[in-house]
């Protein structure tokens, strides 16, 4: 049996709808929002700058009640409280994502052993204001951070003691809301299938147009053992995931991304051509072109069915990140894939596909799952990783399509083989994952001339084989290795 380590708790977030709360309580909720949504503008202008970096989000009431204060607004001191405090995580967690990127480009600028040193020191400095006295740290952090500024009037933000919640029937529960006045409790029925308890966000959708509730869900907990099998994990646009044991998960996501993008190019040309006649008719038969412009142009119908798409996708992501797993803790490797896709030329029906390629998605669904099942999940540097034979762990072969094409005309099913890369670049301590795409390239044409080495053979002679891609003799690394240097 493998010795157990810890335990690591399910937690997911549930949206429930409120299906009765009388006029008084709609307009009181109504007028609520709106005054916390000053709150929470003016929470985003004083917090959101670079002075107030690294602040803890237990103090950032006072610092906002020292220029506004809840009886200007005619708020209940608890209520502007939790909004000011929703405030500051929501700008500590920007605050931890500028971080990230900037981290990032550290190690890009100060790459190799030798910067070991330099790229702690500066992302020790990263944690607090020290960075201001860093004229590269204080350039990268206001490039990356953008200072926060919020237009939602549409929350309210209530914690435990701020509201109860009793069983009416099976699925039925009634909250009494604290209201704006003292002893006062606003009634509203939900439909939920558990018992409403914590943190609760009461919001108001504008495109159903309905009150919901969010709260956090508690599922138990999962026991971590102390080793994980690992396991690489490709993402494609055919199949959501192929992993390196050489199973496909979410085969339907390409064919349904290319119906939706398609399914919207076509209704989008037809209303191009709607809106041309609704504009020449404006003079000529006004009655004609407002009619054209209420049935005609809306987007009620269009918003309901891209949503029905969007749902349809992420639950092929979901069902693929589950079946990775299986209910198993594993140690994944994954890509990088947060960076766009920069000076690549491609047709305009493939960029219109690319776009409905739900990258970001399937990174946040495979981090659910693993957190769900005590898992890792370890993103690599993603560059010539559907390139490489996984064999050799050279460039030496050729990627067309589903098909991976090895110098001996062995032929391996290409995402397995890329797949298997990524699992072995998890542990690679050569090539970082914040390396950038020519250092990779340069440590994998020392490896496949050293390969090739062994048989007698140059980089020039696999080239002239058609082993390895022309595309590398242009580079610095390629020609430097001609030369023996």
């Amino acid at each position: 049996m493998p010795k157990k380590v810890g335990v690591t708790k399910r937690i997911s977030t549930q949206i429930v709808p409120v299906v009765e709360m009388t006029e008084s309580v709609e307009l009181e909720l109504s007028s609520t929002m709106k005054k916390l949504g000053i709150v929470r503008s003016e929470s985003y202008n004083k917090l959101g700058s670079i002075s107030h970096w690294g602040l803890d989000w237990k103090k950032a009431y006072p610092e906002v009640r020292s220029f506004r204060t809840p009886e200007s607004l005619g708020l209940p001191s608890k209520l502007m409280e939790w909004t000011v405090s929703d405030v500051a995580k929501a700008i500590t967690a920007q605050q931890a994502a500028c971080t990230e990127a900037v981290i990032k480009k550290i190690y890009r600028r100060f790459s190799g052993k030798d910067n070991h040193k330099k790229r702690k020191e500066l992302c020790k400095q990263l944690k607090t204001l020290a960075f201001l006295d860093n004229s590269l740290l204080h350039r990268l952090v206001r490039k990356e951070f953008q200072r926060g500024h919020s237009w939602v009037k549409n929350q309210i933000v209530y914690q435990q003691g701020g509201y109860s919640c009793k069983q009416i029937s099976r699925n039925t529960y009634q909250l009494e809301l604290a209201g704006l006045m003292r002893g006062k409790r606003n009634k509203i029925i939900v439909r939920s299938n558990r018992k409403i308890k914590g943190q609760i966000r009461l919001g108001h959708n504008q495109v159903l147009q309905r009150f919901e509730v969010h709260f956090l869900v508690d599922h138990g907990t999962v026991e971590v053992p102390a080793e994980r099998r690992s396991i690489g994990v490709d993402k494609g646009y055919t199949e959501a995931f192929y992993d390196s044991d050489g199973q496909a998960h979410g085969k339907g996501l390409g064919k349904e991304s290319t119906n939706k993008s398609d399914r919207i190019c076509a209704k989008n040309r037809n209303r191009g051509k709607l809106w041309a006649l609704h504009q020449k008719l404006e003079e000529l038969n006004p009655a004609k072109s407002a009619r054209i412009l209420k049935n005609n142009l809306g987007r009620k119908t269009e918003n309901k069915r891209y949503r029905q798409n969007q749902s349809e996708l992420t639950a092929i992501i979901g069902a693929a990140s589950r079946s990775i797993f299986n209910s198993e803790s594993l140690k994944v490797f994954a890509e990088d894939l947060t960076q766009p896709i920069r000076n690549k030329r491609q047709s305009k029906a493939m960029s219109r596909k690319l776009n409905t390629w739900m990258k970001g998605q399937m990174r946040d669904s495979l981090q659910k799952w693993a957190n769900w099942t005590g898992s890792i999940v370890t993103e690599v540097q993603p560059s010539y990783t559907s390139q490489i034979d996984s064999v050799t762990g050279t460039l030496l072969g050729l990627r067309s399509g589903d098909n991976f094409t090895r110098f001996n005309g062995v032929v391996l099913q290409a995402d397995h083989n890329a797949a298997k890369n990524i699992l072995d670049r998890g542990t690679d301590f050569e090539i970082t994952r914040y390396m950038n795409k020519t250092e990779v390239q340069a440590v994998l044409l020392r490896r496949t001339a050293r390969f090739l080495e062994g048989m007698g053979l140059s980089l020039v002679d696999a080239v002239e084989l058609g082993w390895l891609d022309r595309k590398h003799t242009k580079t610095k690394a390629f020609k430097q290795l001609l030369i023996g240097i």
